[in-house]
């Protein structure tokens, strides 16, 4: 199987709705088991706090800043940072076109 950042671009549903505040910025692309892959482009401002899984990021485009547990990671496309379950985190400081792969397991 193959995803691309493009195709998962035009899946996500950007109006603002219950979900998210300033629109719905993520799209699972793949589960399977205890494993997702989930596609996450935020916009204006990232939300989550933490997850029940452990969880890799592979930043797809653009750059930012990850913090995770109140330390603060530099971010750009190619980086790869792993998150532990029920550990803060959040993206701040990203530009208009930030997009990120998501691994939860």
């Amino acid at each position: 199987m193959k995803f691309t950042p493009e195709e998962m671009l035009a899946k996500l549903p950007f109006p603002p709705n219950e979900k998210w505040k300033n629109g719905v910025w993520d799209v699972e692309s793949f589960r399977q088991g205890n494993v997702s892959l989930i596609f996450f482009a935020p916009k204006v401002k990232d939300y989550q706090t933490f997850h029940e899984e452990d969880e890799f990021y592979f930043i797809v485009s653009g750059k930012g800043e990850l913090i995770i547990d109140k330390e603060r990671f530099s971010c750009e496309s190619g980086d790869a940072f792993f998150v532990p379950k029920l550990v803060e985190h959040h993206f701040e400081n990203f530009t208009e076109d930030f997009a990120t792969w998501a691994v939860f397991f």
